[in-house]
């Protein structure tokens, strides 16, 4: 397999062609659980783990070019440092508005229970923590996928592959 000839890096056509239509689905999905969390069984580290798997499913379908093309590595840092920034900001805004570190600063109705806009920070908390978890997952993945490990006599040898 060549690197430089993207028909022939990955998996075969059959497994693209499928890996194509699905990635779509499971990327909405993996948004939809992450937004209703609040409501359903999900939330940001079940949907960021969905999301995730979105990535390393196009990796292994049509190999590390493809990724690299859509999401860069420091890209990758990128968006796991902004989930945690926007974790951290968030409570800090609750000390802030509130006066207690963590506190729901978002007012809702009574009334508007079990709707998507009821949670008040909760959803806010969970688009921070899949974001975390999605880049965080993916990278650990794509290092160990380029990463080769080679024992010459009693040492380790680190090898990119």
């Amino acid at each position: 397999m060549t690197d430089n000839n993207n028909a022939t890096t990955g998996m075969s056509e059959i497994v693209k062609t499928v890996c194509g239509i699905l990635e779509g689905f499971i990327f909405v999905f993996g948004c939809y659980i992450v937004i209703y969390g609040h409501l359903t069984p999900g939330g940001g580290f079940a949907g960021g783990v969905i999301l995730a798997a979105v990535f390393i499913l196009i990796m292994l379908a049509f190999g590390k070019e493809r990724i690299l093309k859509i999401t860069p590595r420091r890209r990758g840092a990128l968006i796991e440092s902004i989930g945690a920034l926007s974790f951290l900001s968030i409570a800090w805004a609750g000390l802030y508005i509130r006066g207690i570190f963590f506190r729901n600063f978002i007012t809702t109705n009574p009334d508007n229970h079990f709707n998507i806009l009821s949670g008040g920070t909760i959803p806010l908390y969970n688009i921070a923590i899949a974001l975390k978890v999605m880049a965080g997952l993916f990278l650990v993945f794509f290092v160990l996928s380029i990463t080769r490990v080679i024992l010459e006599g009693d040492k380790l040898k680190m090898v990119k592959k």
